[in-house]
């Protein structure tokens, strides 16, 4: 299983955005739709064996299940309206405790670190930053948890908890992606038992 953890910074908590500005209004949920496009999608196939978390504001968390998605599209619109109708239920998300808004969707009211906290018993926790080990000297893990930021940098709390947490921190390349790229990125290292084969 490879699962990607995304925090959200100024991403939205509450129903109440426009489809139509999710890069101004929305607090930049085009970045975190497009990650979730980068961590699921193949040319005509899905990524079964993903697992995303996108941490909103650090108040909610929505899990996309690769193994269980449907109606996912490759443009951030459809992606919105999937977060949208997640957000519609977040009353009846108690606690850690999970609602199913549509298919391989979830919603939680969990921030960054139980998020962190609950995905790093199921794998090595690799934090994506530019300042990693270059992921040509890491040994590519099986079963990874990777941590990235949006557009920002993370906050110092989720800097202190990856600080402890984090069993590695990769750089991808010689000068730092969007988030979504590193996502692209880190599949294909993976893909290319750490860019050795294809």
């Amino acid at each position: 299983m490879r699962q990607f953890i995304v925090s959200g910074h100024d991403a939205p908590i509450t129903a109440e955005f426009s489809l139509d500005d999710l890069a101004g209004a929305a607090g930049r949920l085009d970045v975190l739709c497009r990650c979730v496009s980068s961590a699921f999608f193949l040319s005509h196939a899905i990524r079964e064996e993903v697992r995303t978390y996108l941490v909103l504001s650090d108040e909610f968390t929505v899990r996309f299940e690769g193994g269980e998605l449907r109606r996912l599209n490759p443009d951030e619109r459809s992606t919105a309206a999937l977060i949208r109708k997640a957000l519609k239920e977040r009353e009846e998300a108690i606690g850690h405790m999970e609602v199913e808004t549509s298919p391989g969707v979830y919603l939680s009211r969990r921030g960054f670190e139980p998020t962190l906290e609950a995905a790093s018993g199921s794998g090595t926790v690799v934090q994506l930053h530019e300042e990693g080990e270059p992921a040509i000297d890491v040994e590519p893990p099986s079963d990874p948890v990777f941590v990235l930021s949006d557009y920002r940098e993370f906050a110092d709390s989720e800097a202190a908890l990856l600080g402890t947490g984090a069993d590695e921190r990769v750089r991808l390349g010689p000068r730092p992606l969007h988030a979504n790229h590193a996502i692209t990125v880190a599949h294909n290292w993976l893909d290319t038992d750490g860019f050795e084969r294809y």
